[in-house]
C-alpha cells in the first residue's frame, strides 16, 4: 500500500516552527512520509497565528494553494488562530479539520479517513484546559533548532490574545529540555534557539502551578554545560524578566551568544501603563545599559507597538526619542491592531489608520538607520560566522555570534560550518562582506 503523504505550513513565530516539527514527527510516527507545501501531498496542515495582522487573510491565500495542488486533500488548521476562531477557519472552504490548542498534538488521533467535509470539523478545548506541557523542538533547518522550553503567558497585556490562545504559563521539566538540547547536538545542528511564549517566565511546573520548579538562570546555567552545543540564542525575553545575573553570565559563557531580543512596546510610561505592562522605560534603559557593560558589541532588539489607542503624536515622540537615543541594535515595528476580546479593543482614543502608518514607517526608518549604525561599529572585529546551506543568486549568507549577517561567494563546503572572519565592508545589500581569519577548513 503506498504510504500516504502530509506537508505543513507555518505562519507566525519561532515556537510555531518547532510546534510545527514535532507534530510533523508524529505523522511520521504513524508511517506518513513528509513532502514540501508545494508538492501534491493526502493532507496539508497549516498552523495558524493570531498575532499578525490579516490573519484570516493569510490563512485563506494557503488554504487555496493548497486546494490547488490537490483539491481532494485532506486540510487541517491548528495554533493560535484555530484556538481563538475555530468556527471562522472552520467555514473556510476546503477546510476540513480544525483543532485547538490542546488537540493540535494529537492530530493523527483525529484524522480517520480522509474523506473531505463539506464543513470544517472542529475539536477545540477551553482554554482553561490547555494546562498542560508539550515540549518541542524544529530541526527542518540543518543550521539552527528552535527549542521550546515554556508554553503560555499569565501576563494581562491590554492588547495581546496569546493567554486567549495559548493558556496559563507552564513550562518543561528541566531534564526534558536538556535531552532535547542534547538530542539537537547530536543531529550536527551547531546553534539552539530557546523559544516560548515567555521564556523569562521559565520554571513554573508543567500544569502551571505557580511554584517555580527551577529559575531561567538555572537554565541558562544547566545548557551551557553541555558538550556538542556551539551555540545557544535566547529568542526573546521580558526586561523585568531580563536579570543581571543572566546577563552577566552570557557574557561569561561559552555557548550562549551575545544577541538579546527585549520587547519594549513603547517608550512613554503612560502607554506603558494603558498596555498593562511590567515595567517602565527607566528599567528598561538599565537593561541596555548593562548589557552595553558587560558586552559592547553585542546585538540588542527591540519590539515596539505604534497607533495604541490614546497614543497621541506627544507620546509616539517619546517613543521615537527614548529609541534614537538607546544603543540598540534594530527594531520589528507592529502597527497596532484591534483584537477581539481583548481590553484595549474597548479604549477610546482610537488612532487613525493612516496616522499608525506613518508612525510605523518612521520606526522602521530608525531601525534601518540603528542596524546601519551597528553594522559600521563591527567592521574590523574578528567574529564566528555560522554559514547556512541555500545559495540566494551566487552568494551563501550566515550569521556571526552578535547577529550581524555576513554573506560571501557561495561554496557548498561551507554550509553549515562556523569560520573566524574578519568583518569588512558592508554591501549594497545592508549585508556584511568578510575576510576568512584562517585557511578553510571545512568539515
Amino acid at each position: 500500500m503506498e504510504r500516504k503523504k502530509v506537508a505543513f505550513y507555518t505562519l507566525g513565530c519561532k515556537l510555531n516552527f518547532s510546534e510545527t516539527s514535532t507534530i510533523a514527527r508524529s505523522f511520521q510516527d504513524e508511517g506518513f512520509d513528509r513532502v514540501e507545501f508545494e508538492d501534491v501531498a493526502d493532507i496539508y496542515v497549516i498552523n495558524t497565528c493570531s498575532v499578525t495582522e490579516n490573519a484570516d487573510k493569510q490563512f485563506k491565500q494557503v488554504v487555496r494553494k493548497a486546494m490547488k495542488l490537490n483539491d481532494k486533500a485532506f486540510v487541517a488548521a491548528v495554533g493560535c488562530y484555530a484556538q481563538l476562531k475555530p468556527g471562522e477557519l472552520a467555514a473556510v472552504d476546503g477546510v476540513d479539520l480544525v483543532l485547538g490548542a490542546t488537540e493540535k498534538f494529537k492530530i493523527t488521533d483525529y484524522i480517520n479517513d480522509l474523506s473531505k467535509n463539506d464543513m470544517g470539523e472542529v475539536h477545540s478545548c477551553e482554554i482553561q484546559e490547555a494546562d498542560f506541557y508539550v515540549g518541542s523542538y524544529s530541526i527542518g533547518d540543518r543550521t539552527r533548532a528552535f527549542l521550546k522550553v515554556q508554553d503560555g503567558c499569565d501576563y494581562k497585556c491590554t492588547y495581546c490574545t496569546i493567554p486567549l490562545a495559548r493558556g496559563i504559563s507552564r513550562s518543561d521539566t528541566m531534564e526534558n529540555v536538556l535531552r532535547n538540547a542534547k538530542e539537537i547536538s547530536e543531529k550536527g545542528i551547531k546553534e539552539i534557539v530557546l523559544t516560548g511564549v515567555n521564556i523569562g517566565d521559565y520554571g513554573k511546573g508543567e500544569f502551571g502551578n505557580k511554584k517555580h520548579e527551577h529559575t531561567f538562570f538555572e537554565l541558562v546555567q544547566n545548557l551551557d554545560k553541555i558538550e556538542g552545543i556551539e551555540r545557544l540564542r535566547i529568542s526573546s525575553i521580558e526586561p523585568n524578566l531580563l536579570k543581571n545575573e543572566t546577563i552577566e553570565f552570557v557574557s561569561q559563557s561559552r555557548t550562549f551568544v551575545p544577541h538579546f531580543h527585549i520587547p519594549l512596546q513603547s517608550g512613554s510610561n503612560d502607554i506603558l501603563k494603558k498596555m498593562k505592562r511590567r515595567y517602565m522605560r527607566e528599567l528598561y534603559t538599565e537593561r541596555v545599559a548593562k548589557i552595553r557593560e558587560v558586552m559592547p558589541h553585542a546585538c540588542i532588539g527591540v519590539d515596539v507597538i505604534v497607533g495604541f489607542p490614546g497614543e497621541t503624536d506627544e507620546h509616539f515622540l517619546d517613543t521615537y526619542n527614548f529609541l534614537h537615543e538607546l544603543e540598540i541594535s534594530y527594531l520589528h515595528v507592529f502597527t497596532y491592531s484591534e483584537r477581539d476580546n481583548t481590553e484595549a479593543a474597548q479604549f477610546d482614543g482610537v488612532v487613525e489608520a493612516n496616522v499608525r502608518a506613518k508612525r510605523s514607517k518612521m520606526l522602521r526608518g530608525l531601525s534601518v538607520k540603528k542596524r546601519r549604525a551597528f553594522y559600521e561599529s563591527q567592521l574590523g572585529s574578528s567574529r564566528t560566522v555560522l554559514f547556512e546551506d541555500e545559495n540566494k543568486e551566487g552568494y551563501i549568507y550566515g550569521f556571526t555570534e552578535n547577529y550581524v549577517k555576513v554573506k560571501a561567494p557561495w561554496n557548498p563546503e561551507l554550509a553549515n560550518t562556523l569560520h573566524e572572519v574578519t568583518l569588512t565592508k558592508i554591501d549594497e545589500d545592508g549585508s556584511v562582506r568578510m575576510a576568512f581569519d584562517t585557511v578553510l577548513a571545512t568539515g
